[in-house]
């Protein structure tokens, strides 16, 4: 066997592996609680983030399987967030789908294969690897979402989930192909060294630049393809609604910038001005229609859209005048955003799943009046979570917005001044909804007296869940130094 073959994609054999033996062993020790089939997994995990921490660390950049996997400091940085994101998930999740017959092995079989799909897309340099693991981790994800069979309002939430990303994977393959007739080749770098001899047809390459665009649209969220993102997140059951909007945005957020950026920087100035639109049109469109909504679920998911078109900020001053000298400074914060959501993302499903007990889904604003009542610590951990979303200072969703606004003023180019302008403005409208659940939780009367069930180590996560998201807040520095790394490395391979 050759190692050098082996070794950049040894995270990648070393989960499949670990998901079989999941899947295996789960049919050997059948137990109603699947306490060894949980730990296991999350042994497994793990070792699997141990690893992507050490390969950060070694800061080298492999190339495997003809040059079709890139194992660089970028994606396995994304990678531990994704795995740890995932860690944190299987641990909201197990007292909840406890709670409603949904604990079986394929809970943690699906979660390992769908992660799995996010770390091949992260460590693709191939438009066949990026599909590869795109459809591994969808086709994971469509299973989960239809988990609790017996639920009319998740069966149909996997159908839509199921159709609309299947018309989305149809976009990205149309663009893909166009790309490689347009450049003769498969490989992301190769695309990239084609597109810069000048010698292709331009109208062709934009043409398959749009498709390419819209299929990541599709799977990012982003407004006019976030059809998907209220239904799901609502009709699945939360923990599920979790496990796809947690660490996939990770997933989609690296195909982003392995497509655009490695492989179609030369086409930037197409693709940057429909990043412009589809950024606006989300943030506009995510904050009044959450304003309207009375389901917390549903709330946050037009909250993931304005959240997603925020992001989108971020990669669009990377080229300015043909000029790359702010890509560093503009994606670095970009992936510093799409990180810190994840984590504040991970909170809040995780309180609604805190408080959701059998029979009952705390999944309404309502649900939350009173709250300060039963529990001042959760109320407060839950505020945590609001006010980062909001992004309200200390917490770190204020710095995540900071960075990306910095990012376009940075540039001195009137037009991205003015687009950092209405960010401002629609982020100040958004922070209604946000302030709404914290008024509810602190000054409502409580409509229920239950005491708040949960484990002790849903609790205790929780807990250190609130508390970074307001030391990363107060310290930014580290993460954002790490993300940077990255991306400079990333640029110089």
């Amino acid at each position: 066997m050759n190692w050098q073959a082996v070794y950049p994609v040894l995270p990648e054999i070393a989960l499949l592996v670990m998901a079989c033996v999941v899947a295996l062993s789960d049919l050997w020790l059948p137990g109603k609680d699947r306490i060894v089939t949980y730990c296991l997994a999350q042994a497994s995990l793990g070792v699997i983030a141990l690893g992507q921490l050490w390969f950060f660390y070694e800061g080298a950049t492999y190339y495997a399987m003809q040059r079709m996997v890139v194992a660089d400091p970028m994606g396995h940085l994304l990678g531990l967030f994704a795995t740890l994101a995932m860690m944190t998930t299987l641990v909201y999740t197990r007292p909840y789908a406890a709670s409603r017959d949904i604990l079986k092995g394929e809970l943690f079989t699906l979660s390992m294969f769908s992660l799995l799909g996010i770390l091949v897309m992260l460590a693709a340099n191939n438009f066949l690897v990026v599909y590869l693991g795109l459809e591994l981790m969808s086709l994971s994800l469509y299973a989960l979402v239809a988990m609790r069979r017996d639920d009319t309002g998740a069966t149909e939430a996997a159908m839509k989930y199921f159709v609309l990303g299947a018309l989305a994977s149809g976009f990205l393959l149309y663009g893909l192909s166009m790309m490689y007739g347009a450049t003769g080749s498969l490989d992301i770098s190769e695309v990239f060294k084609a597109i810069g001899t000048g010698r292709i047809n331009r109208a062709v390459l934009v043409l398959g630049t749009v498709f390419v665009v819209s299929g990541l649209a599709f799977k990012l969220g982003a407004v006019p393809f976030h059809m998907w993102v209220p239904d799901v997140y609502q009709g699945a059951p939360t923990s599920m609604t979790l496990l796809v909007g947690g660490a996939p945005k990770l997933a989609a957020f690296a195909i982003t910038l392995r497509l655009l950026v490695e492989g179609m920087i030369g086409l930037a100035i197409d693709w940057q001005q429909m990043l412009v639109l589809l950024s606006l049109a989300s943030m506009l469109l995510g904050n009044l229609a959450a304003i309207a909504q009375t389901n917390l679920k549903r709330m946050l998911a037009y909250s993931t859209i304005a959240q997603i078109g925020f992001m989108l900020l971020g990669l669009c001053p990377g080229v300015v005048s043909g000029n790359t000298v702010s890509a560093g400074n503009a994606y670095s914060s970009a992936m510093f955003y799409v990180v810190t959501d994840v984590l504040t993302t991970l909170g809040t499903f995780g309180m609604i799943m805190l408080l959701s007990r059998a029979g009952h889904e705390a999944e309404r604003i309502d649900d939350f009046r009173g709250l300060a009542r039963r529990s001042p610590w959760f109320a407060g951990v839950m505020a945590v979570f609001m006010f980062s979303l909001a992004g309200i200072p200390p917490t770190v969703g204020f710095y995540a917005k900071l960075a990306v606004l910095q990012a376009l003023v940075s540039t001195n180019v009137p037009a991205m001044i003015w687009l950092a302008v209405a960010a401002v403005v629609l982020s100040l409208l958004g922070a209604y909804y946000y302030l709404r659940v914290v008024k509810v939780m602190w000054f409502d009367e409580p409509v229920d007296t239950q005491p708040i069930e949960g484990t002790r180590d849903v609790r205790i996560l929780l807990s250190f869940n609130g508390a970074a998201v307001v030391v990363l807040g107060l310290l930014p520095g580290g993460l954002m130094q790490l993300c940077a790394q990255a991306i400079v490395q990333m640029f110089a391979t």
